[in-house]
């Protein structure tokens, strides 16, 4: 049976799209079939994995215009086991379309629900707002992981989305539940460091994963050449990073898997 998880925090530059980006990749080269669904209209997470936004591609607008179905804007991308919904600016508008929508907050979920069983994991990028987009999400989303960057104020503005959340939990989806925290961009040369993992862990508890993310220049340069750490660097230490998350991430679900080559994932045309 599959699992939903949405990929959500309201402040921007906290390494989301990053994180959902490598787990989602990481996941496939442990032989899990996964969905990647980008939500964000900047369509990083749809460059991430070398799809070309210039291209004619649909995406998850299409969907909620009703001109096509969830199966009919899945693209599958060159990394065996990887799916992905594409985003493009077009979606920047997908908010107003939703307002109009009766029962706007589920529109997602229908879609979703009648493919969750194809994959064993479906992987949301939320985009860094508490919109329409994200609540439509998280109305269909069994779990939410939440990255949040070392830094002094790196619970700043989690209320209001924990307020959000709760609302959704209560009101939309009484299942939702927090999947894990993820620390990131981790500077060593920080004293900081421990002192705002010890805030985060004080708030979240257990749900904080024990894998942090480093700042990594590698991390920054994989999307450039349309490829995730794994198939762009693996053994830099946010590659590295990446691959404990994705062996702790398949322990707290109970799951296993056995991590293929990279040449036996990749199918583009890109020497790695």
């Amino acid at each position: 049976m599959g699992k939903i998880i949405s990929f959500a925090n309201q402040k921007g530059g906290v390494g989301k799209t990053t994180t959902c980006v490598n787990l989602a990749t990481y996941l496939a080269a442990f032989g899990k079939k996964v969905l990647l669904v980008d939500l964000d209209p900047q369509g990083n997470a749809t460059t991430g994995v070398g799809i070309d936004k210039t291209e004619d591609i649909k995406t998850m607008y299409d969907y909620i215009s009703g001109e096509l179905t969830i199966p009919e804007i899945i693209v599958h991308t060159n990394i065996v086991g990887l799916d992905i919904i594409p985003s493009s600016v077009d979606l920047a508008g997908a908010e107003v379309d939703l307002v109009q929508k009766e029962n706007r907050e589920k529109v997602f979920r229908g879609g979703l629900l009648a493919i969750k069983n194809n994959y064993d994991y479906i992987l949301m990028d939320c985009p860094p707002s508490l919109g329409l987009i994200t609540v439509n999400a998280l109305t269909a989303t069994d779990t939410i992981v939440i990255p949040i960057q070392c830094e002094f104020y790196a619970l700043e503005g989690l209320s209001q989305l924990m307020n959000t959340v709760k609302l959704v939990k209560q009101y939309l989806n009484p299942n939702i539940d927090i999947e894990g925290v993820i620390l990131t961009m981790k500077d060593n040369r920080s004293n900081l460091v421990n002192e705002v993992a010890k805030e985060i862990k004080g708030f979240f508890g257990k749900k904080v994963y024990d894998v942090v993310i480093p700042r990594n220049i590698r991390l920054a340069e994989a999307p450039s050449h349309g490829l995730p750490i794994y198939l762009y660097d693996n053994k830099s230490s946010g590659g590295m990073a990446y691959q404990e998350l994705t062996v702790e991430f398949l322990k707290r679900n109970k799951d296993s898997g056995q991590l293929k080559g990279r040449k036996d994932i990749y199918k583009g045309n890109e020497e790695i």
